[in-house]
């Protein structure tokens, strides 16, 4: 395909296009060329001050603060139907940025306007109570938005992850700072538009890009920020935690996980094949929750396995923009690398190569960052690609023979994501399910959630939850009123 004409983008604070501070940029590529995509402001601490203040500035306005709930969930109902007319634009965008095909791109735009529907619902239902206490009272709450909150979105779903935390902050009445992932910025800036021309006053939403450490850090031990919203690595997370810890800043983490999927020998082998190829293969494997660890009952394992490689064999790798395409490539070189490490230290230690284990080949893939659909067998719980998130299109595979051992080597990990169980057998389902150390479980399909369904894990996967009615609960805090009344 013919390389594009690199694009320069500014940031977005304060309801204008700004460029950084310090009047560096860097390069975006398009990871399924290797070409520069974009060139975009590299922003840094003073970057995110001055993002901060205006934020700050547009929360202490009543024109945002002190509107009419029901207008403020207007605003963000025509954010979320303006993401759906712009749809094939911002689909395209993405798959161009991240690299996933435009299928897959399209149905997050689609999420990320759902998430914006389902909020702009609950703006004016977020209500207080009254409280029974003693003597002629009346004692009552009220629920207040907190202030300026930031949002440090990750490359894999830049636009979808950016919209489930912005949507529920905006909804309670806060401003926002977002900062996207330095290999994905272009979509967010991209819906910075989109919430200006909603109707979005000036400074509610900004848009800042730039390195982890200097904008991320500085947004998170920033004063001024109420709220740290993160998706990243159990390492960002902890780091993240510490800086906020100084300001007892509310947090939000988002951490990663090492997901088990529990197959049963009374399961549908050809609907759990397809749940297994899904979970771990959509999005090149780079999902927090893909399902990554396949425990199999002996009885179901030869089958189910072979149904497996030769669906990860026919995988079509492409550019995520033609049709054909059903897997993408990996978001940059680095992460190319970091997964073919993890897949030989798993040969090394033992694990049996079934499918995939290496870079393709040829004119059509060679000079973007594709690794072909991995299955390693034979894994066992001590390996590294049985323990660590590789977050790349690899599967490990592992036999149980009884319901405990599958259920001990589903918790045998740090993480608690979410976990996976396929079984005809729904008293076992819901026996097992509850025995998992998981925020998230899916009984019988593949990894999904919606707007109005909690996201959130357990251990190192973090703390805190995404979407559903609590989510917005944690962007307000609560006020207690007692009026004597004699």
């Amino acid at each position: 395909m013919q390389a594009e004409a690199p694009q320069a983008y500014q940031m977005f604070v304060g309801g204008a296009w700004v460029p950084s501070h310090s009047a560096r940029n860097y390069p975006v590529y398009n990871p399924a060329t290797g070409n520069v995509l974009a060139r975009v402001p590299k922003g840094d601490t003073e970057d995110a001050k001055a993002a901060v203040d205006a934020a700050k500035r547009a929360f202490e306005d009543p024109a945002w603060r002190s509107i009419d709930p029901s207008k403020r969930g207007r605003v963000l109902y025509k954010v979320s139907q303006t993401l759906r007319e712009r749809l094939a634009d911002f689909a395209k965008l993405e798959t161009t940025n991240n690299g996933k095909p435009l299928g897959q791109a399209k149905g997050d735009v689609a999420m990320a306007a759902r998430h914006f529907e389902f909020f702009a619902g609950l703006a004016d239902k977020i209500q207080g109570y009254t409280i029974p206490v003693p003597g002629n009272r009346l004692d009552y709450t009220i629920r207040e938005p907190l202030g300026v909150t930031a949002h440090i979105v990750p490359w894999n779903y830049p636009l979808v992850m950016a919209a489930r935390s912005i949507a529920p902050a905006l909804a309670a009445g806060n401003t926002v700072v977002a900062k996207p992932a330095s290999f994905t910025p272009l979509t967010l800036l991209r819906f910075a538009e989109v919430c200006k021309e909603s109707g979005l006053p000036d400074g509610v939403v900004n848009v800042v890009t730039g390195g982890g450490n200097e904008v991320g850090g500085a947004l998170a031990s920033h004063p001024d920020v109420k709220h740290v919203a993160l998706t990243g690595s159990v390492e960002t997370g902890v780091n993240v935690m510490g800086l906020a810890s100084h300001n007892l800043t509310r947090l939000a983490l988002e951490l990663g996980g090492k997901n088990p999927t529990v197959v049963f020998a009374d399961a549908d082998v050809e609907k759990a094949s397809r749940g297994v190829l899904n979970g771990i293969f959509t999005n090149a494997g780079q999902m927090c929750w893909a399902g990554s660890r396949l425990l199999v009952e002996a009885g179901v394992k030869e089958a189910l396995l072979s149904r497996i490689v030769e669906g990860a064999n026919a995988m079509r790798l492409g550019n995520g923009l033609e049709p054909e395409t059903t897997m993408g490539p990996l978001v940059a070189e680095s992460q190319r690398e970091r997964v073919a490490g993890y897949v030989e230290a798993g040969v090394e230690e033992g694990a049996k190569l079934v499918a995939g284990g290496s870079a393709p080949i040829g004119e059509r893939l060679g000079s973007g960052y594709f690794y072909s659909p991995t299955v390693l067998d034979g894994v066992s719980p001590d390996m590294k690609v049985a323990r660590d998130e590789i977050f790349g299109p690899v599967l490990s595979v592992s036999e149980f023979k009884a319901e405990a051992d599958a259920i001990s080597y589903a918790n045998g990990s740090e993480y608690g994501l979410w976990a996976g169980i396929w079984t005809r057998d729904l008293g076992r389902a819901h026996r097992v399910a509850s025995k998992l150390e998981s925020g998230i479980v899916g009984i019988n399909e593949e990894p999904v959630t919606f707007p109005q369904t909690p996201f959130g894990g357990f251990n190192k996967s973090g703390n805190g939850s995404e979407q559903g009615v609590d989510a917005v609960l944690s962007y307000v805090r609560t006020k207690n009123v007692s009026v004597n009344l004699d």
